[in-house]
C-alpha cells in the first residue's frame, strides 16, 4: 500500500485530537495523580518527527528500478543518503565480475522529492583491471565515502580495497573526489588458530571428504601461514559501520580462506589496522549491528554446507570475535545486509531460502538479533534474482533498500523504499 507521507516534525490532525482530549481529560480530573508525566508524552506525541514514530505510521512501500534492465552485468550496489536527503547508489557494470577487465563502478543519484533517478555514470575505472563489490558511507562531517575492491590478477584472492572521498559529495553528477587511499592490512598470523577451527571443522562432518573437497582443504592448508594471502585479497561488501567512539569498522572478506575480518580505523580513516578475524569457513560478506550493550553482532553470507546465515559476536568494539556460529535463517549463499532503526528494531534483508535467490525478505527482531519475529517479502517470484541488499534509514525514517535484479530481459538495480510498518503488516 502506497500512502502519502508526513514531513518530520508537523503534528497530525489525529495526534492534536489526542493532545485536545488529553489536556480536557487532565482539567476535568485535576486531582488524579498519573503514574507518567503526562507533559512529556504530549510534547513525543506532537513533536517527535513523523516517520521516527513508528507506531502512529500508516505502513508504505516503493519501489522501482534505477535504471532500463541492461544486457551487461550490474551487480552488488552500495546506498548513502547524503546531507541534503540526496540518495547516491553504486554498483559494479562490466561483461563480468574479476575475469572482466572492462568492469567498472556506476553511480547514480535520486534527489529529495524527486521520482527519477539519474542516468548512470562511471564513478571509478581503473584501466585494465576489473572494479567490483562496492560500498557506501557518509561520515559526521557530511563526506560521502566509497569503498571498492580493484582486482589485480583476475582472481578475488588478488584484490586490494581501495577508498575514494568526496568532502562535498552534493550538486548532482559524479563526486568531486578529494582523498582517495588504499586498505592494506597486516592481521597477526592466524596459521595456527586456523588450523585448529579448521580440523574441529572436519571432525564434525562424520564423513570422508571428496577428492575435490580434499584438494581444496590442502589449498586453503597450504595458504594460511604465507604473508602475501593474509595481506591481500580482502574485499568489501556492506557498508561500514562507526561505533559511538568515532571507531569505523568496515567489514571484509576472503574468498582465499572463507572467512571474514574487519577493517578498522580510530582516526576518521586516515589509517587502518586488522581485528583478529573472523575464522569459520564459510563465513563472508560480514554485516555488523550493535546491541544497546555495546556487543556488536556480524551476520555473513554461508558460504559452506550450512544453509544458514552465520554469527559471531566481539565485546571489545570489534577488536576480536568469539566463535562464529549457525543462525535460525537461511541462506543460499548470498548476501545480507542490516540496520539497526531508531525504533530500537533491528532489520535484516537476506534471500531467505536454502536455494536460489528468488526470494528477498525483510525481518524484524525486537530483541536485537536473538529472534527474528515479523518477515515481509521484498520480491519472491522464481522468474528471476534478487539479491545482494543493501539497507539505510533515512533522516525522515524511510528505509531505503537497493538490490541486484535479474531478470530474463536484463540486470538493474532496484530500489525500495518502505517503513517498519509495512514490515510489520507481513505478507
Amino acid at each position: 500500500m502506497t500512502v502519502d507521507r508526513m514531513q518530520p516534525g508537523v503534528p497530525c490532525l489525529g495526534c492534536l485530537a489526542l493532545v485536545v482530549s488529553l489536556l480536557r481529560l487532565t482539567v476535568m480530573n485535576h486531582s488524579c495523580r498519573p503514574s507518567f508525566d503526562l507533559r512529556l508524552f504530549l510534547a513525543a506525541v506532537v513533536f517527535f518527527p513523523a516517520g521516527q514514530a513508528v507506531a502512529y505510521d500508516e505502513p508504505f512501500h516503493e519501489a522501482e528500478l534505477i535504471f532500463p534492465l541492461d544486457e551487461q552485468h550490474n551487480h552488488a550496489p552500495g546506498v548513502a543518503e547524503l546531507e541534503n536527503g540526496e540518495l547516491i547508489v553504486s554498483w559494479y557494470r562490466g561483461s563480468g565480475e574479476r575475469t572482466a577487465d572492462d568492469v567498472a563502478v556506476y553511480g547514480s543519484r535520486r534527489e529529495r522529492g524527486d521520482a527519477a533517478w539519474t542516468e548512470p555514470e562511471v564513478l571509478v575505472d581503473t584501466p585494465g583491471f576489473p572494479d567490483c563489490n562496492t560500498c557506501l558511507m557518509v561520515d559526521d562531517d557530511g563526506a560521502l565515502w566509497l569503498f571498492w575492491p580493484v582486482i589485480i590478477a583476475n582472481t578475488w584472492e588478488s584484490c586490494l580495497t581501495h577508498y575514494l572521498v568526496a568532502d562535498d559529495p552534493a550538486g548532482g553528477g559524479v563526486p568531486e573526489w578529494t582523498r582517495n587511499g588504499t586498505i592494506l592490512l597486516k592481521p597477526d598470523d592466524f596459521e595456527q588458530q586456523s588450523l585448529e577451527i579448521l580440523e574441529g571443522y572436519l571432525g564434525e562432518l562424520g564423513r570422508d571428504l571428496a577428492p575435490r573437497e580434499q584438494a581444496a582443504v590442502e589449498e586453503i592448508k597450504s595458504r594460511l601461514g604465507d604473508k602475501l594471502y593474509q595481506r591481500l585479497g580482502w574485499q568489501p561488501r556492506c557498508k561500514p559501520t562507526v561505533l559511538p567512539s568515532g571507531r569505523i569498522l568496515l567489514p571484509l572478506y576472503s574468498d582465499t580462506y572463507s572467512f571474514s575480518i574487519m577493517a578498522i580505523s580510530d582516526d576518521d580513516g586516515a589509517s587502518w589496522s586488522a581485528s583478529e578475524p573472523l575464522i569459520g569457513f564459510g563465513n563472508i560478506q560480514p554485516a555488523v549491528l550493535r546491541r544497546s550493550d555495546g556487543t556488536l553482532v556480524a551476520y555473513m553470507r554461508e558460504n559452506g554446507p550450512r544453509d544458514r546465515i552465520r554469527v559471531a559476536e566481539s565485546t571489545d568494539d570489534g577488536l576480536t570475535w568469539g566463535p562464529v556460529g549457525v543462525s535460525e535463517l537461511p541462506n543460499p549463499g548470498s548476501g545480507l545486509d542490516g540496520v539497526v532503526l531508531e525504533s530500537g528494531a533491528w532489520l535484516l534483508i537476506y534471500n531467505d531460502s536454502t536455494e536460489g535467490r528468488s526470494s528477498l525478505a525483510a525481518s524484524l527482531s525486537d530483541d536485537e538479533g536473538r529472534t527474528w519475529t515479523v518477515t515481509r517479502h521484498l520480491e519472491r517470484d522464481d522468474a528471476g534474482r534478487y539479491h545482494y541488499p543493501c539497507v539505510i534509514q533515512g533522516r525522515d525514517g524511510t528505509i531505503h533498500c537497493v538490490y541486484s535484479y535479474f531478470v530474463e530481459g536484463g540486470k538493474s538495480m532496484k530500489h525500495a523504499a518502505f517503513n517498519e510498518a509495512w514490515v510489520r503488516a507481513g505478507d
